[in-house]
């Protein structure tokens, strides 16, 4: 069934068609489709900045149909429209297809090549790796660690702390914090990556679990915010 889309000539078929492209590589399923194909030949342009997801289906489309037909100045002739390629301007391009409605339509979804196969696939693993890595934020997070007591080395406490090492954790300025009674804590920032890495995990499995449990007693999250 195909997909459609209001005018993407307007300001609001270009944002329905850039919130159905979030967290997606192509319009139907993983791999290009006459529904890419339909949609792409009916923009004249990359729509540019304040469309990202739109701009980059836009060139990886563009990307799959100048690798797949080099040198074809008409583009790829689909539903009576014509898909503008690398090699020509987009109006030009659609130009000289509406010329040569006589000439026989390329098939797209032809035969492929191994080598077609194999340039498809890297450019769909680009693309999903790109946008997981746009997806993962980060967070600046401060942790209050208290010690036993006034007796706890507060030095090796600090250490034991930035010991704790991991993929997508960054310790960073800390100071010690009066609490009463001659006891100090230590008061620390840290870095995270919201996917690699939980601050409940942290906490639980590693600040107050051995053997940094020797001079930790308690943690608490006094600040937690998106970067």
């Amino acid at each position: 069934m195909a997909i459609s889309f209001s005018d993407l000539h307007t300001e609001a078929g270009l944002k329905s068609l850039e919130e159905f492209l979030s967290g997606k590589a192509y319009i139907s399923g993983d791999q290009i489709s006459k529904d890419d194909v339909k949609v792409f030949a009916s923009l004249s342009k990359n729509p540019g900045e304040g469309f990202p997801n739109v701009g980059r289906w836009y060139e990886t489309v563009s990307s799959v149909l100048a690798s797949r037909f080099p040198g074809k100045p008409l583009g790829v002739k689909i539903f009576g429209q014509a898909a503008p390629t690398a090699s020509k301007p987009p109006a030009e391009a659609k130009k000289e297809a509406a010329e040569g409605d006589d000439d026989d339509d390329l098939d797209l979804f032809g035969d492929e090549t191994e080598e077609d196969k194999k340039a498809a696939e890297e450019r769909e693993a680009a693309v999903k790796a790109s946008t997981k890595k746009k997806e993962s934020g980060k967070s600046s997070v401060l942790l209050d660690v208290k010690p036993w007591d006034d007796e706890t080395d507060m030095k090796k406490l600090e250490e034991a702390v930035r010991n704790i090492k991991m993929e997508g954790l960054f310790w960073g300025a800390s100071k010690l914090v009066p609490v009463g009674y001659g006891i100090k804590k230590l008061q620390i920032m840290l870095t995270i990556v919201d996917d690699l890495v939980s601050v409940d995990d942290l906490i639980e499995e590693h600040l107050t679990a051995e053997p940094a449990n020797e001079y930790i007693q308690s943690c608490d999250i006094v600040a937690f915010n998106k970067i």
